[in-house]
């Protein structure tokens, strides 16, 4: 069986190496030509961990600029396009309807075939879509991926939950193979029609967005009433009561990067569309904008001799390159905007960011930021 991935961005040419690892012949299309030139040679700029290395070694994986040579080669074609957020928080999935517009065109034979949708959708757009490819004899599924940027290949390995949204039949097995192909561990399948899907994803991360303000509100509380040395045991206390878990409940900087906030604010407008004037994606959102607030004044009153800061990392997460609504950068520039020198020790975001920050080591007494 080949493998179609059309988006070979940062998960999709992970996931595409997974595949070709495990025995299938792939075929993904970008459309960056550089980008794709460079796959093609086996070149591959990134910081994710062993994709430059699983590159080299791929011998049946192969690149191109057409979504056309994709769809007309694969049995299974996955999509893993950007689907950027609209001002209502729901997602712009503009780019997925431009691949379906690919697929009716196909010159090729196209019944039978399988759309695998495994980016980020609102709920009941695949659905919509299926009705769309319908004529055509291509079946739709939703299958994506709980991962973080900085350890994609791991996630996928050691994926907690495999969703899939669609109909139980023998491609919903052949998706089930690939998953026992791929993992390291015995793949947790949740199966479900594409709505419902659709629906847990943003869920999941809503309430990982929800339980990472809980832990912060609980270390809010705790400063406040001067325990906040004991911040730390209180939240592992909590966590040990397996009905709350440890995962997620750190104190720390508020959520942040390219998934979580966004997936939060999807479910809030999904909810609301539905009715639901009250929700916890808003309330929590609302909430890490004034953690935010709460931890520029604290960091600013602990520094009574008013040093410099210093910063290991303003990435949204340590060890990635990616800056997107990062509350570390946020309190960085907070700090700059307050006047003072800031200092960051890790410059993997030096373009990315305020020319004012300081990247070499400093030499004077700091105050390290530390959380």
């Amino acid at each position: 069986m080949k493998i179609g991935i059309i988006g070979a961005g940062r998960l999709g040419i992970c996931f595409a190496l997974l595949c070709e690892q495990a025995g299938y012949e792939v075929v993904v299309s970008d459309c960056r030509e550089d980008y794709v030139k460079g796959l093609q040679n086996r070149i591959i700029e990134t910081n994710e961990p062993e994709v430059q290395k699983m590159l080299l070694e791929a011998t049946n994986l192969t690149a191109t600029t057409s979504n056309q040579k994709v769809i007309d080669e694969c049995e299974i074609i996955y999509t893993l396009v950007a689907t950027p957020s609209l001002p209502d928080g729901s997602y712009d999935v503009s780019a997925v309807w431009d691949v379906v517009e690919d697929i009716k065109k196909s010159s090729s034979i196209i019944l039978g075939k399988t759309f695998v949708i495994g980016c980020t959708t609102n709920p009941g757009d695949c659905e919509k879509i299926q009705k769309t490819v319908d004529k055509c004899g291509i079946e739709v599924f939703y299958n994506p991926e709980f991962i973080a940027q900085g350890s994609i290949i791991r996630d996928l390995r050691r994926a907690d939950m495999v969703l899939i949204g669609g109909n139980n039949n023998l491609v919903y097995a052949d998706l089930c193979e690939l998953y026992h192909k791929i993992q390291e561990t015995e793949p947790k399948i949740s199966f479900m029609s594409t709505t419902a899907a659709e629906t847990v994803k943003l869920a999941v991360n809503c309430f990982l967005t929800t339980k990472i303000s809980y832990a912060n509100m609980v270390g809010e509380v705790m400063t406040l009433a001067g325990l906040s040395d004991e911040i730390d045991l209180a939240l592992q206390a909590i966590g040990a009561d397996t009905r709350v878990g440890g995962k997620y409940l750190k104190y720390g900087y508020g959520y942040g990067g390219p998934c979580l906030p966004r997936d939060n604010r999807a479910f809030a407008a999904y909810a609301e569309k539905l009715g639901l004037e009250y929700n916890l994606g808003s309330t929590t959102d609302k909430f890490n904008d004034e953690h935010a607030n709460f931890l520029v004044n604290y960091f600013v009153s602990e520094n009574v001799e008013k040093l410099p800061f210093v910063f290991q990392s303003v990435a949204y997460k340590k060890g990635t390159d990616i800056v997107t609504e990062s509350q570390q950068y946020r309190l960085c520039k907070n700090l700059l905007d307050l006047g003072y020198k800031v200092y960051v020790i890790e410059d993997q975001v030096k373009s990315q960011v305020d020319k004012r920050i300081n990247f070499e080591t400093p030499e004077e007494v700091v105050y390290w930021i530390d959380l």
